[in-house]
């Protein structure tokens, strides 16, 4: 597995991972409840078409006890190509604003069992450096993750 990050203006993040898996695979761990539950979201709901909705949960635990819930709509949906959802992530405090972002997955197959995905998420909130590698980290993490439940 090879992996890439380009950071492309101060208003999103870039980057691209290659998954020794099939594009069918890799596409499905996107959009299918079960499959984004291993590697993704404690609790997921999808609804796999452009239009539908989602809502993805992850338990807190000791170290951080809040859950943590994301949630948008599916805004294009094309089927082992690409995926792009809004991404509403609900601030926990009181007065706290919510993070919206948009979430661009892109799926390329590379020969038989390889899938190039590349990641772009872009939110006025990434023009805080803190912001931007929080995202990046995080999205590395679960890309890597990704790549562990496929291979």
């Amino acid at each position: 597995m090879s992996n890439g990050m380009d950071i492309d203006g101060e208003s999103q993040i870039t980057l691209t991972r290659t998954i020794d898996a099939h594009i069918d695979d890799v596409f499905a761990a996107w959009t299918d409840p079960a499959l984004i539950e291993q590697w993704q979201a404690d609790e997921a709901e999808l609804d796999a078409f452009e239009g539908g909705e989602y809502k993805f949960t992850t338990f807190g635990d000791d170290e951080d006890p809040e859950d943590h819930v994301v949630s948008g709509e599916i805004l294009q949906f094309v089927e082992n190509e690409k995926l792009v959802m809004s991404w509403v992530h609900k601030d926990d405090e009181e007065d706290g604003e919510d993070l919206i972002f948009v979430l661009e997955i892109a799926f390329q197959a590379i020969g038989e069992d390889q899938t190039r995905l590349t990641l772009t998420e872009r939110g006025l909130a990434h023009t805080d450096p803190e912001s931007r590698i929080f995202s990046i980290e995080a999205w590395s993490a679960a890309l890597e993750h990704l790549a562990e439940v496929m291979e």
